[in-house]
């Protein structure tokens, strides 16, 4: 594992808006709340929703061997009182479904965020450290333009870099969850190729 991301020990100073709050919005805009404030989410491109639904059918296909559950936005994540996210993918091990009720109230094993020109700053900065302090074991960065991904691991209450090995990662604190990097992208490929102005 390489160098340690950084994130604070304790959250931000809170802002005015709690679970209450959220649940009066209407299901239009898409919104967040994060420690205690509210956040737009844009509508994504369709390169964005490929990539989202090529790695969703990869962790279902995880999910129904290990008996855990994938799950696709918008849903509904309550990571505590002042912040209820709607991550891209999320999984949840076979130890944690208790979880999973009308949304999943409290942390998932992994969470997935597909990068976008409106979305980057936003995931890396506030949500990393929100899942950062609330738990969530792993976190996957997705930058379709670069074809990267950033696999990090939360080492109590930070998050550490681990790295796929000869284009394959297999998930330290998440047995059953692994990736062929080649083949990820090689079936984003072959989907795009039937939308070649997708954005």
């Amino acid at each position: 594992m390489s160098a340690i991301l950084p994130a604070r020990t304790a959250p931000p100073r809170l802002g005015p808006y709690r679970v209450a709050d959220y649940a009066r919005l209407p299901d239009y805009p898409r919104c967040e709340l994060v420690f205690g404030r509210f956040h737009v989410t844009p509508s994504p491109f369709p390169r964005h929703q490929i990539v989202t639904q090529v790695l969703c059918r990869h962790l279902e296909r995880i999910a129904e061997t290990a008996g855990g559950l994938a799950f696709q936005a918008p849903l509904d994540v309550v990571l505590a009182d002042h912040s209820v996210v709607q991550p891209d993918l999320l999984y949840v091990s076979s130890v944690r479904v208790e979880l999973v009720g009308n949304g999943v109230e409290g942390a998932p094993d992994l969470v997935v965020e597909i990068l976008s020109p409106g979305t980057a700053r936003y995931d890396r900065g506030r949500k990393l450290q929100l899942y950062a302090l609330y738990g969530i074991e792993e976190y996957w960065l997705v930058d379709h333009e670069r074809r990267q991904i950033e696999f990090l691991i939360n080492e109590a209450g930070s998050f550490v870099a681990a790295a796929a090995v000869a284009g394959k990662y297999q998930s330290a604190r998440i047995p059953e969850i692994h990736l062929d990097l080649p083949h990820l992208w090689k079936q984003v490929d072959a989907v795009l190729l039937r939308a070649p102005r997708a954005r």
